[in-house]
């Protein structure tokens, strides 16, 4: 089913699903009981650009700490939690504004039945997550080995687990680090639900691993109109996980505003410190709330013509550069002030 047509579900009034905007979502590494560290995580989250924060809810008292965490921060809360449906029905009545569990590992149907009765009470959704590493055996020997079809079977049965209750207000979650395996699932698992898609490619990597494969897989999947919230996973930071999701989506057409930074690769007659001027500038932009597009080229011979597509560029030259707009060169400076008059014109764009 494609994103649009998909069922519309509210998580603490944010809503996916149906023409909705795709949500950015991301999960926090801090330990949850930790409440100053984990509200100073998701405030730099949501000032990146999250929309939608997870946290770990492994323990009562990381359960309990949703309720002053909740407090400080602006964006919807989501818990994770496995094994232990007291958590979850902890984590509600503390007021998480969506939970995450596979019914299939905490305990038998009345305890899967008390959590999506607390989730009714609290109008609560539930994200039903399979991933391809927690398939159950008797799965796994039908197929022979995890497959697509395998992790999509598991996660139908426990949809059909929650809806048994009397329940729908759902959001399902399948991934897997074999990329074409993801891909695979999400394509079959679309044919066959009206609930909203949480897409992502789990256990993706570190910055560059994760960043390829999360793009390749997110990319396919996003673009067959399948997905309506995404979480890239990277092992660091996670606010670089943000600035990931952006642009995937800004690179699809699916999203607009922010700036987009250009930059060419370097060649011979490069005479500045292009790679960091770049990084520079591209951590300088992550402020602005503009729809433009920012060149930064490495010589001044070529940089003009190149920057021409931009809205903004600087080209470096030795111990100089130019400011361009539009093309057209609007300033020669000294290199240590490059990134300062770009500033400044980003400062005062539209004036």
């Amino acid at each position: 089913m494609l994103r649009q047509n998909t069922k519309v579900v509210s998580i603490g009034g944010h809503c996916i699903g149906g023409k909705y905007p795709i949500a950015i979502q991301s999960m926090c590494n801090t330990k949850t009981e930790d409440v100053k560290a984990t509200v100073a995580q998701i405030l730099a989250l949501e000032k990146a650009g999250c929309e939608i924060i997870r946290v770990a809810v492994p323990t009562m008292e990381a359960a309990e700490a949703i309720k002053e965490i909740k407090k400080q921060i602006h964006i919807p809360l989501v818990g994770d939690i496995h094994f232990d449906y007291r958590l979850a029905i902890e984590a509600m009545k503390n007021g998480v504004d969506k939970i995450r569990i596979n019914p299939g590992n905490i305990g038998g149907e009345d305890r899967v039945k008390a959590v999506v009765d607390m989730a009714k009470a609290c109008h609560v959704p539930i994200r039903v997550g399979v991933n391809s590493g927690s398939l159950e055996k008797p799965i796994i020997e039908k197929y022979g080995h995890v497959t697509a079809e395998g992790i999509v079977e598991s996660a139908m049965d426990k949809v059909r687990m929650i809806e048994a209750f009397d329940y729908d207000e759902i959001v399902i979650s399948i991934k897997s680090s074999d990329v074409m395996m993801c891909i695979k699932a999400h394509e079959r698992i679309a044919a066959q639900t009206q609930y909203p898609l949480h897409v992502g490619i789990t256990e993706s990597g570190t910055l560059i691993s994760g960043n390829i494969k999360s793009s390749v897989g997110l990319g396919i999947i996003l673009y067959e109109g399948i997905g309506n919230t995404i979480r890239v996973s990277l092992t660091g930071d996670p606010v670089e996980e943000i600035k990931s999701a952006k642009l995937i989506l800004k690179t699809l057409g699916l999203r607009k505003g922010g700036i987009e930074v250009v930059s060419c690769p370097t060649c011979g007659r490069t005479q500045i410190d292009l790679i960091g001027l770049a990084n520079q500038v591209e951590n300088m932009v992550q402020g602005y709330d503009l729809d433009l597009k920012v060149a930064v080229m490495g010589c001044v011979v070529n940089g003009p013509g190149e920057a021409k597509e931009a809205d903004l560029g600087i080209a470096g030259g030795k111990g100089e550069g130019l400011l361009i707009k539009k093309g057209e060169i609007i300033k020669k400076v000294p290199e240590g002030e490059l990134l300062g008059v770009l500033k400044d014109a980003l400062d005062h764009w539209g004036e």
